[in-house]
């Protein structure tokens, strides 16, 4: 094997992607999309059980089973009749192994690191049937039908479920088996293509963001290549939901909610069902899109749930988690906690929709609790009176929901990109300069991140938006935060492999020839040694080198070794 040819690429389970001129293997394909598609019913003897998934050697564990069983129903409190889509996101179990994780996952190098799989956790998609039915025992037919994936695609997997879920209800299991066949003829999730997805005689025309987009930017267009038949059904988003549809009874609180995110506090949404539950817990993760929401959130969580004791515990502070729930008995369980949104069902007073009030922890009391956002908890920033009143006026107009949820998302955004820039411009500093980048030396290093001085470039690079507030406070307490924690980590290795390409780069056009012909053998060896392990690491993290600079370090490489004794080249050679 060339010792240039990185081995990890070969290492992990079979299902990875294969190359053009070999033949998919079974369900390689269906795996990119998703993890399975199961479907759980209502046993008399048993509860919920899983009554048949796809495909059939998918590797649950039981305890992902068990969780996927109780998070696939709403709870008897909810009264869901009729058809019911909401979702979840449950943890994986320790010590599983992936399909896919250990592999450089390509999708993750080129998506926003919101769109990103996860390695930990899996996101679930239902669609729920319960409708009165003679014929079964209890009198109600009670299915769901799920779809289980480590892509956090919410409006493309329930646009999936609207389609194959009231045919699969009405034919059962061929008809699943034939879905998944089609799913498993799908192309490759890609950031930033254009792609056309077929299921059941619809085509559904999708585009997964590239990080390289800018945020709320016009996505570029793909060139048509072909007329399909049928016209595809294009979804203007994977991901995105309905931001105002689900903030329209918090607007006048949206500035707080976001403040909330940003700074990871612990968070219940009660909620009358599990679709307003787990659409407001994913509308509040968004809120600060592109920062990444580094806690944990479940959009739907029960009493059942394996982290049930470990998240209602009161022996110690409530964790970083955002936790939607339908189940009154939450009520008195998370009596502790700092921040619980209640809602109710949407009232309108007169045009326009009633907005909850705020109000104290302490009278958090009883099943019968009202609406309201109860928390002691005081902005740092002050409201946007003018977006609220754009937003109130839209209303009145009767703008169309989408033009209102593009206003909100483009006012959160900025506001984000506002806070993280000058973030972004102290990291910037924190970086060595190019000059200092030599080929005989070692990597120079990345300053260490100091709170005070930043707080120092704020006079000049502060914020730019109009809100006024303590700024000051607000990123004190961001510190603190998972969000921080996580967002520097990322930012720091992305830092860390740049330092690393700018010293490949000055080895590779370095004279390395030249620089041997003074050196011992022992040196020399060990610059071979290590300028391997450069290239192979170089090439194991796809860092962004000419191929033809590598190319040349191997060749410079190769020329070294053979100015060597004859058994020092067979040892290197062998390696």
């Amino acid at each position: 094997m060339d010792p240039f040819d990185s081995a990890d690429s070969l290492e992990g389970p079979s299902r990875s992607a294969a190359t053009d001129t070999e033949v998919p293997e079974p369900w390689s394909r269906f795996s990119a999309w998703l993890e399975c598609v199961c479907v759980v019913t209502f046993d008399l003897e048993l509860g919920q059980a899983i009554e048949l998934i796809y495909p059939y050697d998918v590797r649950l564990t039981e305890k992902e089973k068990t969780s996927i069983c109780y998070l696939s129903f709403p709870d008897s409190y909810s009264g869901c009749l009729g058809d019911t889509q909401f979702s979840f996101r449950l943890r994986q179990s320790v010590g599983r192994s992936s399909s896919w994780f250990g592999q450089e996952d390509a999708y993750n190098k080129d998506a926003p690191v919101a769109l990103q799989k996860e390695h930990a956790h899996f996101h679930g998609y239902v669609y729920f049937r319960q409708v009165k039915d003679a014929s079964v025992k209890r009198g109600y037919f009670q299915k769901s039908l799920v779809v289980v994936s480590r892509l956090p695609f919410v409006n493309l997997f329930h646009s999936l479920l609207q389609v194959i879920a009231p045919e699969y209800f009405e034919k059962l299991e061929p008809c699943l088996e034939t879905v998944c066949n089609e799913i498993d003829q799908w192309p490759a999730p890609v950031p930033g293509q254009t792609l056309n997805l077929p299921v059941m005689g619809v085509v559904m025309q999708v585009r997964i963001p590239s990080k390289v987009e800018t945020p709320g930017g016009s996505p570029v267009k793909q060139p048509q290549t072909e007329n399909l038949l049928p016209a595809p059904t294009v979804l203007p988003s994977v991901h995105e939901l309905d931001l105002f549809k689900c903030f329209q009874s918090v607007l006048i609180h949206v500035q707080m909610l976001w403040e909330l995110m940003l700074l990871g506090e612990p968070v219940v949404v009660m909620a009358p069902s599990p679709t307003v539950s787990s659409e407001t817990v994913l509308a509040l993760v968004s809120s600060i899109t592109p920062l990444r929401y580094c806690g944990d959130y479940r959009p739907y969580f029960t009493i059942h749930d394996s982290e049930f004791k470990e998240y209602t515990t009161r022996t110690q502070a409530p964790p970083n988690v955002i936790l939607g729930v339908t189940n009154p008995f939450f009520i008195k369980t998370f009596q502790c906690w700092p921040h619980i949104i209640r809602l109710g069902d949407l009232k309108m007073s007169g045009d326009l929709p009633k907005q909850v009030k705020l109000k104290k922890l302490a009278k958090l009391k009883s099943l019968d609790t009202k609406t309201g956002i109860y928390t002691a908890y005081k902005t740092f920033l002050h409201k946007d009176k003018a977006l609220i009143k754009r937003l109130l006026k839209g209303i009145q107009k009767k703008r169309p929901s989408e033009a209102q949820s593009a206003i909100l998302r483009r006012h959160l955004l900025e506001q984000t990109q506002s806070f993280i820039l000058p973030l972004e411009s102290y990291l910037e500093s924190l970086m060595p300069p190019q000059r200092s980048v030599s080929p005989w030396k070692t990597p120079p290093q990345i300053r260490s991140f100091s709170q005070d001085e930043f707080m120092k470039t704020l006079e000049q690079a502060g914020p730019q938006l109009t809100l006024k507030g303590d700024w000051t406070g607000l990123y004190r307490r961001f510190f603190r935060s998972p969000n921080f924690d996580g967002w520097y980590r990322l930012r720091h290795r992305e830092m860390t492999q740049k330092v690393e390409r700018l010293h490949l780069e000055a080895i590779c056009a370095a004279d390395l020839l030249t620089w041997t012909k003074d050196k011992s053998e022992v040196e020399i060896v060990d610059l071979i040694l290590k300028l391997r392990e450069k290239l192979m690491r170089a090439r194991k993290h796809q860092l962004p080198v000419k191929e033809e600079l590598l190319e040349r370090s191997e060749k410079s490489i190769q020329t070294i070794i053979s100015s060597l004794p004859e058994d020092l080249q067979t040892v290197l050679h062998r390696q």
